[in-house]
């Protein structure tokens, strides 16, 4: 059985302890905190430490997950993936393209498991977006775009690109499987300087496709969507929804019209397909651990990580009008 060690055990380190407990063996908790240690009290076979080296120097332990802030990921999991660990690091694993690129390389020589937490790309209704665009059932994509917006919890040491975007834009490259060509972000910061709290995205693709992000803490709702836009149909992914998580829409451009320049449209059925109730927090971990066992291929999922972090790069250059 894999032997896991999970690192920060703050705000999501305890959800990955909770489900790893029931898929592997968790033999370490790790916090420089020590009132943490009441998070180990209930995981009695796993030695708690607020050193993250005395973990990695167990030499019987298979991987690493770091689930502490941001500003520490990329040490992390530098460390401990040349400790010989497999290493699942809380997004963004990295907050440079260079960094993510060392922490690939690395990986990649070792031939180690790099794992960002992607946690939407394990997601049944993700998959469902995945599923019909790889059938075709949407016709050509032409464009993608997701609002994630909340009234709140304001930060003061990553902005909202970094800690709002980064779950849709890895859905987005996940949907589409390109890297932009163009990426242009927008915003201010009203309530904390220099961290901004609103942030506007425009990706474009060379294959012409567009993708826009609209991330915010000041906004009277709660939004959790990725909309795709295809020529046949289009679909709505809304994780605010506790049963429709998915909506296909049979709406499309059809034809031009003779009068006044305008298009006629072609409007079908609206339904939303089943989608399974699976925690993909599991689902994650599940994935984690079938990598580590050998299984399906390590270098692209390294890879698909450093493929939201070069994104990150280019929307924060841009952000900063560089």
């Amino acid at each position: 059985m894999t032997r896991i060690g999970v690192a920060g055990l703050g705000h999501w380190g305890p959800n990955l302890a909770r489900n790893f407990a029931d898929l592997a063996e968790v033999a370490w908790l790790c916090d420089s905190a020590p009132e943490r240690k009441d998070v180990a009290e209930r995981y009695p076979q796993a030695r708690f430490t607020g050193d993250f080296a005395e973990m990695l120097d167990d030499p019987s332990l298979d991987a690493v997950v770091v689930a502490t802030p941001v500003p520490t990921h990329f040490e992390l999991a530098r460390r401990a993936l040349e400790a010989g660990k497999h290493v699942l690091v809380e997004k963004p694993p990295a907050m440079k393209g260079l960094e993510m690129d060392e922490l690939v390389a690395l990986a990649s020589a070792r031939d180690l498991v790099l794992m960002p937490g992607h946690l939407l790309l394990y997601h049944p209704g993700v998959r469902k977006l995945r599923e019909m665009i790889s059938a075709g059932e949407l016709g050509d994509v032409l464009c993608v775009y997701g609002n994630r917006q909340n009234l709140g919890i304001i930060r003061s040491n990553e902005n909202a690109l970094w800690s709002l975007g980064v779950h849709d834009l890895s859905v987005i490259l996940h949907l589409l499987d390109e890297d932009p060509a163009e990426a242009n972000a927008f915003g201010r910061d009203f309530l904390t300087a220099g961290v901004e709290d609103v942030v506007f995205c425009y990706l474009r693709f060379p294959s012409g496709k567009i993708a826009h992000m609209h991330l915010s803490w000041l906004d009277p709702h709660k939004l959790r969507t990725i909309t795709v836009v295809g020529t046949e149909k289009m679909v709505v992914f809304d994780d605010m929804e506790l049963e429709r998580k998915v909506t296909v829409y049979e709406k499309a451009p059809w034809r031009p019209s003779d009068r006044y320049g305008e298009w006629q449209t072609r409007t079908g059925d609206i339904f939303s397909p089943r989608i399974a109730p699976d925690e993909p927090l599991k689902l994650e971990c599940q994935e984690f651990l079938r990598l580590v066992s050998g299984e399906g291929d390590r270098r692209k999922v390294a890879e698909d990580g450093a493929r939201v972090v070069r994104a990150l790069d280019m929307l924060t250059a841009s952000l900063n009008g560089s």
